[in-house]
């Protein structure tokens, strides 16, 4: 019999805890799963359960191994609970009343959340077992802190470090343990206004995700800090740990934390008085969100909607998702949300001239402020401040006697000790120096085979044979000035892609030149039905700004292809380059074609499917040529819609890092 894959990791680990009699189960488990396909999913899951309380596994990574693709479900949850219950295992008991506790907390249910997680910390407490006691006070702590029960939030996240770190050699599980409390403790002080504290606690939990490869924790972390950059008004910086934090939440595929992200764009460009763009992201956004059920994650993004629309003077659709996202506040009981709703709503009323309504809700906001960010809990923080830093203070003058007593031992060695050493440096330099240079020509390959597959996919067959075959029919047809005429813009065309596809980068003016001949040829094919128009804001200088070669062709490719050879009526396609700042050029792509879906659609019901491998290449391109900058690119796929989500076409944004 064939194991999965995945089930090496727990052989191995089963090996070192040197348990014969756990690996012996996960054996049976996968062979009853393997054997139980045909049968109800229900009673596969009773037979693991039973398997896993008779074995009894001690660590929540063993735990959540097997049960990590039905911890979501309440079902099965509350039946493991059950079943661990009535057979005494309380650490079985304990994960499924945090799964339980989880979920309900995903869905702003906080009381039925604290209830489960405190049942979870009672039953790790039966079973004397320091991980799942750790967690369930972080969870607790989670809770509390979107309640906005600063003081408590932080007693368990406090509590729940404290005893994780008196463990000499801790776990991975424990160590994540310790990774969310000092999350937590960042976010409540970022809720308190102490931004550099804040940031602080995240950078330590963000280097300890490093050591785990937790890419949900950086992940996390990485927007947090972008929080606090933002409320500091070092905007930019914001912008560039939110996208950071965006593509670590795409790279493991995480709905919530995407839409979290795109909702925190969207709050600095309105900031940034950027209310279209920052609409454009929130409308799709909010439709995701809802789909995703996150109340709390709701509320925010109908608060901003409503905010950027005031800013626009709609203000009846402004007051609608105020509204809206204050009744989903009171309901959910979110204090924060609620003051930020009523104060919005205060600067609506303000705006409209109804300064009653006005003076009433900033009345309102000014209140829940104060019960947020009371005056106990600033006294509460200063005293934990004050602590930690003496606790923090006390820990290094205990590591620098240790440091020092480590070098006398290491003074007191052999002149043999130091040669020894000095040798293995020097083996070592080698390795390394080896290791280098087939790093940089494994990458020099990889760059030399991103530039032969975007030279074929520019010189692709179709399109040269396509090409020539429009010219001929003008020659078919006596249009001798036309053929002539476009025979000479295909080889130009031609050359121009030969010559680019040996540099690494070319400046502006010679990419939308080889655009333009490229969309020229194309549009034969479409009888010059497409309106094509390139701009090119103030102050940009086509001709000093650098990009990397032949990069564009391929998305206009994807619009005529699949987004306007299935539309009929007009045909728009505009390239707009501007310049958001300093660090990026932004290059849009807007078409008004049928849509994603509606391609997809299309495409589906075609026998000969046409595959676009262009832009997976270009985008590795991309990757490569960001290497060189302190920002990494990003390409951005907006589907455009109207008021009535009737598809307006698909907008392409990409942000290039400049010299």
């Amino acid at each position: 019999m064939k194991f999965p894959s995945c089930i090496f990791p727990f052989i191995r680990r089963s090996l070192l805890y040197k348990s014969r009699k756990f690996l012996l189960f996960l054996i049976l488990v996968f062979i009853s799963v393997s054997l139980g396909h045909s049968q109800e999913v229900s009673e596969e899951f009773k037979r693991v359960a039973d398997s896993l309380i008779k074995m009894a596994p001690e660590t929540y990574q063993e735990l959540d191994s097997i049960l990590h693709s039905k911890r979501g479900d309440t079902i099965y949850m509350h039946f493991f609970n059950k079943e661990s219950a009535r057979k005494q295992y309380f650490i079985g008991q304990s994960y499924a009343l945090n799964q339980l506790g989880r979920k309900y907390r995903d869905i702003s249910q906080n009381a039925m959340a604290i209830t489960f997680h405190e049942q979870a910390l009672q039953a790790a407490e039966l079973a004397k077992n320091l991980e799942f006691r750790v967690y369930s006070l972080n969870m607790l702590g989670v809770v509390y802190r979107r309640s906005d029960a600063i003081k408590i939030a932080l007693d368990y996240n406090q509590e729940a470090l404290e005893l994780a770190q008196t463990e000499e050699n801790p776990s991975d599980g424990l160590k994540r343990s310790i990774n969310v409390s000092l999350n937590s403790i960042g976010n409540l002080y970022l809720t308190l206004k102490q931004y550099d504290i804040a940031i602080a606690q995240f950078k330590k939990s963000m280097e300890l995700e490093k050591e785990l490869d937790n890419k949900l924790g950086l992940a996390i972390n990485y927007q947090n800090i972008g929080e606090c950059l933002e409320y500091k008004g070092e905007l930019e910086e914001a912008l560039h740990y939110y996208r950071t934090s965006l593509d670590y939440n795409n790279e493991i595929n995480s709905d919530k934390g995407r839409i979290i992200c795109k909702n925190s764009i969207a709050q600095v460009y309105i900031k940034q008085n950027k209310l279209d763009e920052a609409i454009e992201i929130l409308e799709p956004n909010l439709l995701a969100a809802e789909t995703l059920g996150d109340k709390s994650i709701i509320t925010a993004i109908n608060i901003n909607m409503g905010w950027a629309l005031m800013e626009l003077k709609q203000y009846d659709e402004a007051q609608k998702f105020l509204t809206s996202g204050l009744e989903m506040s009171k309901k959910k009981h979110l204090p924060s949300s609620i003051a930020q709703a009523y104060t919005f709503l205060s600067k609506l009323f303000t705006y409209k001239a109804d300064y009653k309504n006005a003076l009433e809700y900033y009345q309102l906001a000014e209140k829940f402020n104060e019960e947020i960010n009371s005056e106990v809990n600033r006294r509460y923080i200063t005293d934990l401040i004050i602590k930690y830093e003496t606790e923090k203070k006390s820990n290094q003058i205990e590591a620098l006697a240790r440091e020092n007593e480590f070098i006398n031992l290491r003074l007191r060695k052999k002149t043999n000790t130091l040669i020894i050493g000095a040798l293995g440096m020097a083996l070592l330099t080698f390795i390394l120096y080896i290791l280098y240079r087939q790093k940089e020509l494994k990458n020099e390959k990889q760059i030399l085979t991103l530039e032969q597959s975007m030279l074929r996919s520019q010189m692709n067959p179709h399109f040269l044979f396509n090409s020539l075959n429009s010219i001929k029919l003008y020659i078919i047809n006596n249009e001798k000035k036309n053929a002539v005429h476009y025979l000479n813009k295909f080889s130009k065309l031609v050359r121009k892609i030969l010559e680019s596809s040996s540099l690494k980068e070319i400046s502006l003016a010679d990419e939308l030149e080889t655009i333009d001949l490229y969309m020229n040829i194309e549009n034969i094919r479409f009888s010059n039905e497409i309106n094509f128009k390139v701009r090119v804001e103030e102050p940009i200088d086509e001709h000093t700004v650098k990009i990397p070669s032949l990069i564009l062709q391929p998305f206009l490719e994807n619009a005529l292809w699949h987004g306007l050879s299935s539309k009929e009526g007009e045909k728009n396609i505009l390239l707009h380059v501007s310049r958001a700042n300093d660090k990026f050029i932004q290059i849009s792509i807007t078409d008004n074609g049928v849509g994603r879906e509606a391609s997809e659609r299309i495409k589906e019901s075609k026998i000969l499917k046409r595959k676009s491998i262009g832009i997976d290449i270009t985008k590795e391109r991309l990757a490569n040529f960001s290497k060189d900058f302190e920002n990494s690119f990003q390409v951005e796929i907006i589907d455009l819609y109207d008021v009535n989500k009737v598809a307006l076409g698909t907008k392409v944004v990409l942000h290039i890092p400049t010299h």
